[in-house]
């Protein structure tokens, strides 16, 4: 039988915090995990053993530090991921955790909370930065099996097809890897720059206008838009901005033809959170359908294709040599953030283009064999949102 209850009748909530960063020995040596936003994974259960940041053990009594199985929530920015602490771990103050009673299994309720993510963000208080404060969150109301029985068994299923799902996204993992290893062997570590290419800034390789995205206001996003709009999510971290599946809304004709995509276009996540997001890049894939717009945190640079070869350029900005340059450039207020300027200072390597074609191709190889996995991986989450639909829709 379902109930419907308010998480802070399943345990104890507590918001993280940062001990001082002026006080050294608070971060002197790595004994306790300090989870950060980017810790969590955007789209599914993270087990949380370990994590970038570390504070010592002289901060312990400054820190706020959960248990195993303390249930951990990001509730600024990007709301609503969901990670499980796997050790005692400390967590800034974008972060709620739960440490649960008897009424529920912190894995149950972890799955009930990640199939409430739009609810949550939903509730988010802010257009700019969205939060949800404690106060918001503690009321938050939820259905779950009142069974404990029937929790376990939803989450052995749960975790059956998660195994899946993990295992396609290794493969597919495995084969970027692949290809950024082909780039290293072809055109060696752009810092060392082993073979000697040339050394060029970012500018001789644009044709076009440098330009900030399309802005709309959050209401006015529907399903029933003209254009569909990419966002930051839908280009860090890939090869090929998401296309896909994209949030619409409606857009003049001007807005039309000032910020539609093309192949060749590459894009830059203006405005992040955290550091390590800034300046991230993705570029427009072949063959993207019409109206396809970008957003105002998103900088686009057109290249030009005659002197580089986009997936060229997209792998080449993952390096140590061009993050570097990128969060060099960038400012850190409450958010970090760089500007068209400051992508432009960035130099890159420029082999020939016979070189760089030939890097494509393998690119193209490389993408028959995602294609096939990327098929199953589909075939697997859905039916994981299948059941969680079923069980906690």
């Amino acid at each position: 039988m379902k109930m419907i209850v308010q998480l802070k009748e399943l345990g104890s909530i507590i918001t993280g915090n940062t001990p001082s960063k002026k006080e050294h020995l608070y971060w002197d040596s790595e004994d306790i995990s300090f989870v950060k936003p980017d810790t969590i994974s955007d789209d599914y259960l993270t087990l949380i053993s370990e994590s970038k940041e570390k504070i010592s053990l002289a901060a312990k009594s400054k820190a706020r530090i959960v248990p195993k199985d303390a249930i951990l929530v990001t509730c600024i920015g990007i709301v609503g991921k969901i990670g499980i602490a796997e050790c005692d771990v400390a967590f800034n103050q974008q972060i709620n955790a739960i440490i649960t009673n008897e009424k529920v299994l912190p894995k149950y309720l972890a799955y009930a909370l990640l199939n409430s993510k739009t609810r949550l963000s939903e509730i988010a208080n802010a257009p700019v930065v969205p939060i949800i404060n404690k106060s918001q969150f503690s009321g938050f109301k939820i259905k779950i099996e009142d069974s404990i029985l029937v929790q376990n068994k939803v989450v052995q299923q749960l975790d059956k097809v998660t195994a899946i799902i993990n295992a396609r996204k290794h493969e597919l993992q495995t084969l970027d890897d692949l290809v950024k290893a082909r780039f290293v062997e072809m055109f060696g570590d752009p810092t060392i720059n082993p073979f000697k290419w040339k050394i060029v800034n970012i500018t001789e390789v644009i044709n076009g206008k440098v330009s900030n995205g399309f802005f709309a206001k959050r209401d006015d996003y529907s399903n029933s838009g003209n254009v569909a709009v990419l966002g930051v999510a839908y280009v860090v971290n890939r090869m090929y901005s998401q296309i896909d599946n994209l949030p619409k809304t409606n857009a003049t004709n001007k807005e039309i033809d000032k910020f539609s995509l093309k192949y060749g276009d590459m894009l830059f996540c203006r405005s992040s959170l955290v550091a390590e997001g800034i300046g991230k890049a993705s570029i427009v894939p072949e063959k993207t359908p019409e109206n396809v717009l970008f957003e105002c945190h998103v900088i686009r640079i057109p290249l030009d294709t005659e002197k580089c070869v986009p997936e060229f350029m997209q792998v080449l900005s993952t390096t140590d040599y061009f993050r570097n340059q990128i969060i060099a450039q960038s400012k850190t207020a409450t958010m970090t953030t760089i500007g068209q300027d400051g992508i432009l200072k960035s130099n890159i390597i420029l082999p020939p283009m016979s070189i760089q074609k030939e890097f494509y191709r393998f690119v193209k190889e490389v993408d028959k064999s995602k294609v096939v996995v990327q098929k199953a991986l589909d075939e697997a989450q859905l039916l994981f949102d299948s059941l969680m639909q079923q069980y906690f829709g």
